[in-house]
């Protein structure tokens, strides 16, 4: 069954945000909301025919007008125009004056039955169904999507195209062919406006996106061909949107268009069914309106969890208990009764979300309260006594703290798995793009060793199948280990992000969001006036909704630039893609985001849910080579606190981390971190108190050119022998010089050398002390030769990094302010 022109679903209604550049290339987001309206494209007021009027036209002209567009040899003409005469004969004898009414009049459009089965000598060899489908291409006949699907006619756009004399679609087969995928994806795409063009009666100019996603709805409603309702749509939507065929407020991808949009007020509301209850169609007025008024100051997210609360956990039960409540005066009785059903989870478990709850509801209580006053013809008749009272909203308090309890046993469980984790996904990275390359240039059977590992190298016939259909064949090896096959192709792509996404948390401390929304235009460069290049990560406004620059480490813009490079092995610059926002229900504009894969012809951003997915198997699938990784998860957020915790306990202040994280409030940042005993006294607290207590109230004007200066002689004072001193701006060193022993030096690679001078002369000093027997002396070279060890172990790692192949990161230069 067709949709009606105008017709809502759930799969229809879009809602698109546009993330756009202001003029001075800030990355901040201009939301922009439209709705695209699954439905059949108008019909035109006179039917495109490519061939003349054929309405009326006899057998012999329209074989005559096939022989012209599609010429054969002799053979195959004089079968197509007996298999011509013999459909058109078999329409005829339905009533109607065109061919079309003839076609209606017969039952086949439909697409119950198809055309075949009528000649039981043409079905055979499929002439009458290619008869049908030259009768479409002509426009002679316009079937419904059933009968057009049903009959699946083979290669259809290539004797459809050469029949429409359309600029408009040589056009568009013209960026098809030059899109960057494979050549199924090609035939898709071209299949797909043939396709809606045939069955909707429209030339290209006068497909719509409302038309097109109606085609591909219905497709996929009717699960049309072996798999097809997988692809339909995806490249052609892109093509067109690229070429300015649709409104500019059209969403870039067919999946955005396919996406919910935003609920307005009153459909949360109603999504709850408050309606349904009795006393609830005044009720659900008064939510309407006061989530309407809340949602003035939330993102959508927090309105709709706001109404989660108040619609479901709150008035839904208050229903249950009492069905006469009729307004917000509860009795004691029902009160008590709610708070007890609200401890519990539908499925029997405690519920550790009831504190949240209750804040809100006590929220709207007091909120009424106030408009009343304010507005009372409005808002007086809702006014009533809280039943929550400050004892139970300071529960709050006891509850956030057994929450802050919890994240701290978990980082001090995850911080030593650390350096583990990031050992094993780097290894296992490398190891698949080693065998990945190995096996690329083998042959089928060919054994492999990659790091003591044997493979075999696969190719099966259905490996040859995909070769065929999509121009190259997923690499395959057989692990001999386990006897287990491999799809190289997929693992090594999977490693990757999985090390990309691992790398980048830990070292930026950003939230998921954040993460995902890092792009190309996001790396940027403060170029000091001796010369030096300071590399900056532009993190853009998501929760704070304010942006905010980190510097980049070596190995974090190693991380950056390696992305880069993978993104623009194939092509001259980063793809475009779009990133759909499941908080706000919108889809950005296509931009050049980093986290980005292609599937199939979508190329998108990485979603929160698969990061998500990644990050708890990827423990699971280490835990055979690294046995301290089993039973192991973490979170992106777990990186943000381990990040936060590290900051802290390495000396940075709490305003300096609390700015990097992107927190308004240091005592937001001080809930992040996770101090350890012995911390408390001698690192963190005890330096935070010295610093503020320095600190002079001036401090956050307007800076003036010699403090601009002094800023800039900072990092020529932190150089020392053997690299870079990393403590914060305006602080003196505090270790002594031990710079050895201090975790704030960042060595150079260069001086490797000088550091093996320096472990030489520290064994013999060691030598000598044992000989003296100064057990005090030995006890702290001992200490240092460990701090040197693993200092020089990080700085070779750092050093074998990639350096091969420069790649250009297109980073804007940021020159000092004026």
């Amino acid at each position: 069954m067709e949709l009606e022109s105008g017709t809502r679903t759930e799969l229809n209604r879009v809602s698109s945000a546009a993330l756009m550049p202001d003029p001075v290339g800030s990355t901040r987001s201009v939301k922009i909301r439209q709705v695209v309206i699954a439905g059949r494209s108008p019909a035109p007021v006179t039917p495109p025919r490519p061939q003349g009027d054929l309405d009326t036209a006899d057998a012999a002209q329209i074989a005559d007008i096939a022989d012209r567009i599609w010429p054969g040899s002799q053979p195959r003409r004089s079968e197509r125009r007996t298999a011509l005469r013999r459909v058109l004969g078999l329409l005829a004898g339905f009533p109607g004056r065109t061919w079309q009414q003839r076609w209606l009049a017969s039952g086949l459009d439909e697409g119950s039955a198809k055309i075949g089965r009528s000649f039981s000598d043409l079905h055979r060899n499929g002439d009458a169904s290619h008869a049908l489908m030259l009768l479409c291409c002509l426009r002679l006949l316009q079937p419904s999507l059933a009968a057009f699907r049903g009959h699946r006619f083979v290669r259809y756009y290539e004797y459809f195209e050469p029949a429409q004399a359309d600029p408009h679609l040589e056009e568009f087969v013209a960026r098809v062919t030059a899109a960057d995928t494979s050549p199924h994806y090609k035939r898709c795409a071209r299949l797909d406006i043939a396709g809606a063009l045939t069955t909707q009666g429209v030339d290209l100019a006068g497909l719509t996106a409302g038309g097109l996603l109606h085609h591909a709805v219905e497709t996929r409603r009717g699960r049309y061909g072996n798999g097809y309702e997988q692809y339909v749509g995806h490249l052609a939507w892109q093509v067109l949107h690229e070429c300015g065929h649709f409104p500019p407020a059209v969403p870039a991808t067919l999946r955005g268009a396919m996406r919910a949009p935003a609920m307005s007020p009153a459909e949360l509301v109603a999504s709850y069914q408050v309606s349904d209850a009795a006393g609830g169609g005044p009720v659900a007025e008064m939510l309407t309106a006061y989530l309407t008024r809340r949602g003035h100051d939330l993102d959508y997210s927090s309105l709709r969890g706001l109404a989660r609360d108040l619609c479901d956990s709150f008035w839904r039960q208050i229903t249950h208990i009492n069905p006469g409540q009729q307004d917000l005066r509860l009795s004691e009785d029902t009160y008590q009764a709610w708070r007890a059903a609200l401890g519990v989870r539908r499925d029997g478990r405690p519920r550790l979300g009831a504190d949240a709850v209750v804040i809100n509801v006590r929220a709207l209580y007091l909120d009424i309260q106030g408009w009343a006053a304010q507005e009372p013809e409005r808002w007086a008749r809702w006014a009533a006594p809280c039943p929550i009272g400050a004892r139970d909203a300071r529960a709050r308090v006891k509850a956030r703290r057994r929450t802050k309890e919890r994240m701290d046993g978990r980082i001090r469980a995850l911080q030593p798995l650390l350096p583990a984790l990031v050992t094993a996904v780097e290894h296992r990275r490398d190891h698949l793009a080693e065998l990945l390359a190995a096996a690329a240039s083998a042959g089928a059977g060919q054994r492999l060793a990659i790091d003591g590992r044997h493979y075999t190298r696969l190719f099966s016939a259905g490996d040859a199948r995909h070769q065929k259909v999509h121009g190259a064949a997923n690499i395959r090896v057989c692990d001999e280990q386990n006897g287990r096959p491999v799809n190289l192709t997929h693992a090594e792509d999977a490693a990757f992000w999985a090390w990309a996404c691992v790398q980048t948390l830990r070292h930026t401390g950003a939230r998921c969001e954040e993460l995902l929304e890092i792009s190309q235009l996001s790396i940027r460069q403060y170029v000091r006036p001796n010369g030096e290049v300071v590399a900056l990560l532009v993190i853009a406004p998501s929760k704070s909704d304010r942006e905010r620059v980190i510097p980049m480490t070596a190995e974090l813009f190693h991380v950056i630039a390696t992305i880069v490079r993978r993104l623009t092995r194939d092509r001259p610059a980063v793809a475009l893609a779009t990133r759909y926002d499941k908080h706000e229900h919108v889809t950005s504009a296509p931009q050049p985001f980093l986290f980005q894969r292609t599937i199939g012809q979508r190329t998108e951003v990485i979603t929160p849910a698969a990061l998500r997915d990644t990050l708890n198997r990827l423990c699971a699938d280490l835990a055979e080579q690294h046995p301290q990784l089993a039973d192991v998860q973490f979170t992106p957020h777990d990186f943000r606190r381990l990040f936060a915790t590290d900051l802290a306990n390495h000396g940075l202040p709490i305003h300096i981390g609390a700015a990097l994280l992107g927190h308004l409030n240091v005592q937001t940042f001080h809930g992040y971190v996770t101090v350890f005993p012995e911390d408390v006294t001698r690192h963190y607290q005890t330096h935070l108190a010295g610093r503020r207590a320095r600190r002079p109230a001036t401090e956050y004007r307007p800076i003036t050119d010699q403090e601009w200066a002094e800023f800039e002689e900072h990092f020529d004072k932190r150089k020392v022998e053997l690299g870079n001193c990393g403590r914060p701006y305006a602080t003196a060193c505090e270790h002594e010089h031990a710079c050895i022993r201090c975790p704030m030096l960042h060595i150079d690679p260069a001086m490797i050398d000088r550091l093996d001078e320096i472990h030489t002369d520290l064994l013999a000093r060691r030598a000598h002390a044992e000989t003296q027997g100064w057990q005090g002396e030995l006890q702290g070279i001992d200490l240092t030769l460990r701090f040197l060890t693993d200092k020089r172990a990080e700085t070779v790692r750092l050093s074998r990094l990639d350096t091969s192949g420069a790649t250009m990161l297109g980073i804007p230069t940021v020159g000092a302010p004026a």
